[in-house]
């Protein structure tokens, strides 16, 4: 969900050397290729409207050219938020999801905080946010990840660290 941690985690894991593929940034520069600025309310219409016209796996579509031109083994995506996206990115190799948990008010507290242009400022933005994405199938996702982790009370290097060993116990 919105503001668990994903972002902090592939912000750690990138310093360590993994490429990051963000898909709310490829929603966000969809928009800016639209001329449409990066509001809460554009971002959330446009990531519907994509699903809508171009299919449930659409945003994965979007970040297909990023996987195809990378030289990486290994490619970090963060923000899936269905089981279509998974099987977008299927085509590309072994897919592996790591479910982050949180509080609600975990969650509403840090992306108070976070300051990115759609984040949610009021609980009934966020709690807005929270049924579009449960309505795009992000609960089926969480519900089938390959592991999960609760972040309550970690620290951001606890976060990045437990991710880091989950991550490269799959590689081996």
């Amino acid at each position: 969900m919105p503001g668990a941690g994903k972002s902090t985690i592939a912000e750690g894991l990138k310093i360590k050397g993994y490429e990051i593929i963000n898909m709310g940034n490829a929603v966000r520069e969809e928009a800016k290729r639209r001329n449409l600025e990066s509001t809460r309310d554009n971002l959330g219409k446009l990531m519907l409207e994509l699903r809508e016209r171009n299919g449930p796996g659409a945003i994965a579509e979007l970040v297909k050219s990023k996987i195809e031109c990378s030289a990486a083994d290994i490619i970090l995506i963060d923000g899936v938020r269905s089981n279509d996206e998974i099987d977008v990115l299927r085509k590309f190799g072994t897919v592996k999801l790591l479910a982050v948990h949180a509080s609600t008010d975990t969650r509403f507290n840090f992306l108070q905080k976070r300051g990115r242009s759609d984040d949610p400022q009021t609980i009934e933005h966020f709690e807005e946010r929270d049924n579009r994405e449960l309505g795009v199938g992000i609960s089926n996702s969480i519900a089938l990840s390959d592991y999960a982790i609760s972040n309550v009370g970690l620290t951001k290097d606890e976060l990045v660290d437990i991710s880091f060993k989950i991550i490269q116990s799959w590689i081996k």
